[in-house]
């Protein structure tokens, strides 16, 4: 398929997504109610026994960027949420094998910079300047996990950022570049910040607001993650062949990042895991594995992960609808 035709039908996807939810949100009946932090709009499952909350006005609240001035979901976005407490780990240690590319995803060129630079100028500038101008702190610390054989490319960056930038290596699986991430954050923040929030360096998309709402969630809770109610039919199959059975949508999330815990926390629960062996697929799992509660925070569809090279065409056209987000020239 040419690669304007291609580009045209993932533009058309985009919006039939958007669209078909934000009409299943707006039906008040539906397994779904929305609120997010501090009366404004968080999802809670009624088939989880979780508790409902809405809007202060009663009316069901957006679960795209529908009330939001310019589609950048940073307007009203969580204005009184401190995040001087909060460091950063932003994950970059990635081979990307799906992308079929020469480099790793996160240093593919999206809307004229590394996808990477769009986590890192949203933590390091725009989330930042949003927080000053709002009479809160920002994120005191980020520790990009990067591979060291990239790290000396990116070394003017953290050097640019004096103290609040730094490097760490990352491990195995995600789990330890987690864990290395984590143990940086505590060796150069010490007690300063009290919550971690894990990002993937391959979610370019994630807005303020998003961050902000998560944030929110976890100093509430002690744990958050973003994430969005799953659209999709899911299967269950033993063999990979034959249906075993169909599980019921509506008590299914498809989770997202960042991802925040309290340190302490999330400092126990690599101890456990340690100690028992346990496998966890993301950082709240560690959490859950404890039996401690883990909110779910409503996020945005847009907030994608990038895997595929058609991801990129869709990422561009968000970026693109989004018009005056622009990403800091970092070096």
């Amino acid at each position: 398929m040419p690669r304007l035709e291609m580009l045209s039908a993932l533009l058309l996807l985009l919006a039939l997504v958007v669209g078909t939810a934000a009409a299943s949100f707006a039906a008040v009946g539906g397994p779904f109610a929305l609120s997010r932090p501090g009366g404004r709009s968080v999802v809670s499952a009624a088939a989880t026994g979780s508790r409902i909350r809405k809007s202060g006005t009663g009316a069901p609240l957006r679960a795209a960027a529908s009330d939001d001035d310019d589609g950048d979901g940073d307007d009203d976005a969580g204005a009184t949420t401190d995040l001087s407490d909060v460091g950063f780990v932003l994950l970059a240690g990635g081979t990307g094998s799906r992308m079929k590319a020469n480099m790793p995803k996160q240093y593919m060129i999206l809307r004229g910079r590394p996808v990477l630079h769009h986590s890192l100028d949203l933590f390091l500038e725009r989330l930042p300047a949003y927080a000053e101008e709002n009479g809160v702190s920002g994120p005191p610390m980020v520790v990009l996990v990067m591979d060291p054989k990239y790290q000396p490319e990116y070394q003017p960056i953290v050097d640019k950022y004096g103290g609040r930038l730094a490097f760490a290596n990352p491990g195995e699986e995600r789990q330890g570049s987690v864990e290395n991430g984590l143990s940086k954050l505590a060796e150069l923040a010490g007690d300063a910040c009290a919550y971690v929030a894990v990002h993937d360096s391959a979610r370019p998309l994630v807005t303020i607001r998003e961050v902000c709402d998560v944030v929110t969630d976890a100093k509430e809770h002690g744990a958050a993650v973003l994430g969005v109610p799953c659209k999709a039919t899911i299967k269950e199959s033993e063999d990979g062949s034959l249906v075993l059975r169909t599980i019921p949508r509506a008590r299914l999330w498809e989770v997202h990042t960042p991802q925040v815990i309290k340190i302490e926390t999330l400092q126990r629960g690599f101890k456990k895991v340690a100690e028992e062996g346990l496998e966890v697929t993301d950082d709240v799992s560690i959490v859950e594995a404890m039996g401690e509660p883990v909110k779910l925070t409503l996020g945005e569809y847009t907030n994608l992960k990038i895997t595929t090279p058609e991801d990129m065409d869709v990422a561009t056209a968000i970026l693109d609808d989004r018009k005056d987000e622009k990403v800091t020239e970092l070096i």
